[in-house]
C-alpha cells in the first residue's frame, strides 16, 4: 500500500551557484562521501548532484506524507543519512542510515521507490514509500 509520495523540483543555475560558494559547506554536509565520488565520475556534476538533492528533498516529503496526523518522526533530518545509490545497471535506490534509519523503521516495514531526472534548466525526484 502506498504510505506517502514526494516529489521535488531543483533549479539548476541556482543549485550550481550554491555549489560554487567558497563559504558554503553545502556539499559536505548534504551528500556521503560515495555520492560525491559518483557526482565526480560524470561529465555533469552539477545535474548528477542537483537530481540526488531533489531525492533527498522528495523522500522527506514522501515519508512525511505517510505519517499524517502523526507528529514528526524526527525533528532534524540530516540529508547525509539520505544516500542515493546506483545498482549494476545504474537505477537508482535510497539507503537510510543513522537516526532516519532507526525513525523509519520504527513506522515498520517499507519499500522506497525512486526516480531521478534532468533535463534543461532542471532535475526532478520522485519518491514512493510503501507500507504493507
Amino acid at each position: 500500500m502506498i504510505a506517502g509520495v514526494g516529489v521535488d523540483l531543483v533549479a539548476l543555475g541556482a543549485f550550481a551557484a550554491q555549489l560554487a560558494d567558497p563559504a558554503s559547506r553545502f556539499v559536505e554536509t548534504a551528500f556521503t562521501e560515495a555520492e560525491r565520488d559518483d557526482a565526480a565520475q560524470f561529465g555533469d556534476r552539477v545535474s548528477h548532484l542537483a537530481a540526488r538533492y531533489a531525492a533527498k528533498e522528495a523522500f522527506i516529503k514522501a515519508w512525511s506524507g505517510g505519517r499524517r496526523g502523526l507528529e514528526p518522526a524526527l525533528g532534524h533530518v540530516a540529508l547525509q543519512e539520505i544516500e542515493v545509490v546506483r545498482d549494476d545497471w545504474g537505477r537508482p535506490a535510497l539507503r537510510l542510515h543513522g537516526a532516519t534509519r532507526s525513525a523509519f523503521e520504527r513506522d515498520g516495514p517499507a519499500r522506497i521507490h525512486c526516480s531521478l531526472s534532468h533535463d534543461g534548466p532542471n532535475a526532478v525526484a520522485f519518491v514512493i514509500v510503501e507500507r504493507g
